[in-house]
């Protein structure tokens, strides 16, 4: 009688886990479609929110924070906010290979909201630009390795504090702190790399702290405590800053720039960062074979093309309606209101 090896049974548990969809696993994909849905929502309910508080007070855009007395903002905060903790729970009972690709339905539903609720036009080459950056981030998250089995939130501060991880941490946060101090001032209000630069940076380092607290969560919701270790708490501190500073900066660039741009934008530079700072932090090429590895380098090369092609759009559009002037001078008005062209530079309303 054959023995079956290691290899041979982790073979066929890798077999039978994709003969069919678990319970949790369908749990899992409903709760990610969920997140999917009211992420994407959020978007505009927030940006209907921002313009209707910038109308009587100071703009987001210009460092105003009169949105927060907005209760349409709020709604759509808490719309994001159920989504987030949707999309959190998603991977407590499914794989991230599978929570992960459907945040991509958020661009989808958000440049569909936009479309119809703020009038934002996106052409044809845009479309095609937002399909790219969806196909290029969701090839790189289907031809990501399996998690890692963790057995305790320290195993995760260990990786962490690595030379590797720590090292990557640095660039992002000084890279934030150059664009904080030096790039919004000056180019804030033009270019929208900026705000959703630093929105991407800092949500890649708060993932891994996410992911991090929700193994805490997890491990102690089986019965091993994880809310006695220091770690869970230090994880617990970095998500909070960096979800204010997320959402501080987003708010920024939801009420400088047109909604269909800042949606998948965001989208592409949050997914590459976040995995990027996953391959470091838990060196998941290290488990992977060389065609895998190319896969993601292609997808990723499909994302730069989408991300081009989005930014030639609008130049495209205000080219073809304003060939005389500069691009950075026109603007497109529709009974009363400021009707953007996928516009990557603010135009200042008439």
């Amino acid at each position: 009688m054959a023995v079956s090896g290691p290899g041979s049974s982790s073979g066929s548990s890798w077999t039978d886990s994709r003969k069919g969809m678990s319970c949790d696993n369908i749990k899992g994909l409903v709760l990610a479609l969920s997140s999917s849905f009211f992420i994407g929502a959020s978007f505009i309910v927030k940006k209907k929110g921002l313009k209707k508080a910038g109308s009587s007070g100071v703009r987001a855009g210009s460092g105003g924070y009169s949105y927060l007395y907005e209760p349409l903002w709020w709604v759509g905060m808490i719309t994001m906010v159920v989504g987030e903790i949707a999309n959190f729970a998603a991977y407590a009972f499914a794989p991230a290979i599978l929570v992960t690709p459907l945040g991509a339905l958020s661009i989808i539903i958000s440049a569909a909201l936009a479309h119809i609720i703020l009038r934002e036009r996106l052409n044809i080459f845009g479309v095609l630009g937002c399909v790219l950056c969806v196909v290029g981030s969701t090839t790189i998250v289907l031809h990501a390795p399996q998690e890692r089995e963790i057995q305790s939130v320290t195993e995760v501060w260990d990786l962490a504090t690595e030379p590797a991880f720590l090292l990557y941490a640095a660039v992002m946060i000084a890279t934030t702190l150059v664009l904080i101090i030096h790039f919004v001032p000056h180019y804030g209000q033009t270019h929208v790399m900026v705000y959703i630069g630093i929105c991407s940076i800092v949500g890649s380092l708060s993932v891994m702290s996410v992911k991090a607290l929700g193994i805490a969560l997890k491990l102690t919701f089986s019965g091993m405590n994880q809310l006695t270790y220091p770690q869970t708490w230090a994880f617990t501190v970095v998500v909070i800053t960096c979800v204010i500073t997320q959402m501080n900066y987003l708010n920024k660039a939801l009420d400088t720039f047109n909604t269909a741009v800042v949606s998948p934008t965001y989208y592409v530079m949050f997914t590459s960062l976040t995995i990027l700072a996953s391959i470091i932090m838990f060196k998941d090429w290290d488990r992977q074979s060389a065609i895998q590895i190319f896969t993601e380098m292609c997808g990723f090369v499909t994302i730069l093309a989408g991300t081009f092609l989005l930014h030639k759009t609008k130049d495209m559009v205000e080219a073809s309606t304003t060939p005389s002037f500069s691009s950075r001078h026109s603007k497109h008005i529709e009974e009363g209101s400021e009707l953007e062209a996928i516009p990557l530079q603010h135009q200042e309303p008439l």
